[in-house]
């Protein structure tokens, strides 16, 4: 019994999983931020590929 009201008074575990929470969110936030600017790198690049394929032939 003792240790279910220790449990339950103990903050630092919420904390800890909040911390946790909130780190995942960055970096899902993060993941799909970086895959936007990736595929709009990759359309600048494709374009100007097409550009100097164009110049060329």
């Amino acid at each position: 019994m003792k240790f279910i009201k220790k449990f339950v008074r103990d903050t630092k575990a919420a904390t800890a999983i909040e911390y946790g929470l909130i780190a995942a969110l960055i970096a899902v936030a993060g993941i799909a931020a970086m895959g936007a600017v990736g595929n709009s790198v990759g359309n600048t690049f494709n374009k100007v590929s097409t550009k100097l394929d164009e110049k060329n032939a």
